[in-house]
Formats: C-alpha cells, sequence, structure tokens
C-alpha cells in the first residue's frame, strides 16, 4: 500500500457543492462535484495537498466527485519507477520514434485550438465538452501559471497532438490530452503515446507519480487506464495498488 499525507491542512478551506446534474460518464445517473471556493486561487501548497485526495484542475478550479451513493469514479496513479510498457505500448513507442515533443507554457494557440475543435466533433461529439468554442477552451485548458504545461508532438514539423499536464511537487497530473483525426495517423495511437511520453517526462524530472484522474471501470472511454501498470488508486485518504 502507498500514501501519500497532504502537508497543508485543508480542513479550514471553504468548499461548495454543485445541485445534482446529470453523469456524463454513466448513464441515467446524476452527479454531484465538491468544488474549492472559486476565491482560493490553485496555489501549489493547496493544490498539492488537495491531489493527494482526489482533487483536479479544471482551468482555475480544484474539484473532486461527491456523489451520494456512488463511488464509481476512483482517482488512479502510476508510480513511474516500477512502470514497465507491455508488448503494445512498446510498439507504439516504437511506431512513433519519429514524433518530436516539445513543453510550452499553457498558453493561448490558434493551432492548439484547431486541433482540439477538431478532435472534440470528431471524438466528443456526444459529451459535455460539445460544441466546442475559443472561451471554452481557454477557460479549461490555459492557466497563468508555472505549474500548468503543455506537451507538444509534432510530425514532421505538423502538430499532431497536445497534452495538458501540470508539475505537482510529488508528480506530473494529466489533464487533458487530444490529437489528430486523421485516419492515416490512427495506427499511431497518439493518446496512448502521450501518456507513455508523460511517464518519460515524470521519471526525467524525479517525480515519483503521473497522476491520470478518474477511471470509471464501467465507462467504456475510462478503460484505456488499467491498461497501464502497476496502477495505485485512492481508497479514502490511502493510494492502494490495483490488483486485477
Amino acid at each position: 500500500m502507498s500514501s501519500n499525507a497532504p502537508r497543508r491542512l485543508v480542513r479550514d478551506l471553504r468548499f461548495f457543492l454543485t445541485v445534482p446534474h446529470a453523469c456524463s460518464y454513466l448513464p441515467d445517473r446524476e452527479a454531484t462535484t465538491l468544488f474549492l471556493d472559486p476565491q482560493e486561487s490553485p496555489i501549489p501548497g493547496v493544490y498539492d495537498s488537495l491531489s493527494l485526495l482526489g482533487f483536479r484542475r479544471s482551468g482555475r478550479h480544484l474539484y473532486r466527485p461527491h456523489c451520494e451513493g456512488c463511488n464509481a469514479c476512483r482517482s488512479v496513479r502510476i508510480p513511474v519507477e516500477r512502470f514497465t510498457p507491455n508488448r503494445t505500448q512498446r510498439r507504439i513507442g516504437r511506431r512513433n520514434g519519429d514524433i518530436t515533443m516539445r513543453i510550452t507554457p499553457a498558453h493561448f494557440d490558434a493551432r492548439h485550438y484547431a486541433l482540439y475543435a477538431d478532435y472534440i466533433h470528431h471524438r466528443h461529439a456526444d459529451g459535455d465538452m460539445y460544441p466546442p468554442s475559443r472561451e471554452q477552451y481557454r477557460t479549461f485548458l490555459t492557466l497563468d501559471e508555472p505549474y500548468a504545461q503543455l506537451m507538444e508532438l509534432y510530425l514532421d514539423n505538423q502538430l499532431v497532438g497536445v497534452a495538458a499536464f501540470d508539475q505537482l511537487e510529488h508528480g506530473l497530473s494529466a489533464i487533458y490530452t487530444f490529437f489528430s483525426v486523421d485516419e492515416s495517423l490512427d495506427k499511431r495511437s497518439l493518446g496512448t503515446f502521450a501518456i507513455l511520453q508523460l511517464i518519460d517526462l515524470t521519471r526525467a524530472k524525479g517525480l515519483p507519480h503521473l497522476y491520470l484522474g478518474y477511471w470509471i471501470e464501467a465507462c467504456r472511454k475510462m478503460r484505456y487506464k488499467q491498461n497501464f501498470t502497476p496502477l495505485e488508486m485512492l481508497d479514502g485518504r490511502q493510494w492502494r495498488e490495483i490488483i486485477r
């Protein structure tokens, strides 16, 4: 069992619950979300502590599911020093050996937005981020904080993928990844490749974990996370390895 204790006490912070709303992941269910008071900026100390308790960032907001009678959303992370790619992941790594990577601050770039809008239209037209807009993109993925960064993926000097991530004290947190929907690139599995690159980057920075957000076993779109092993899950306040 693995655990990290938040360094800063969070009991004096204020939180708000949303009203019940349609669940984005499981049909015919309602969800409730716990948000940190928007007046509390997601500064590193607070953010680091809350991430150990399963909170995620969206724009300037830190949040966590808080649904009555349901705990399907489980926070998961990869202990990168113990991660070994499986055969499929090794093949994906070799297949993308010609892709180059660049790290930039989480700023607005028209090329990023065009790729994002195309991705949402083709892959997530049934989700709550559809239809995309520049304002929605800015609110979601751009943030003027040192910890908020973007990993750009290039093939022959053409942007083919972007992974938004945050650098925390105890790891990197994968926020969102989007990539080209060009069918000629499908065999490259760019989403998986981006996670593999973030694992390598986490390890190179000497950080112990890559946080993947929420894993929902019953949600098809979330199942890819279980392909990265070992995988640790937050159980209460303790992180433990998922045994499958």
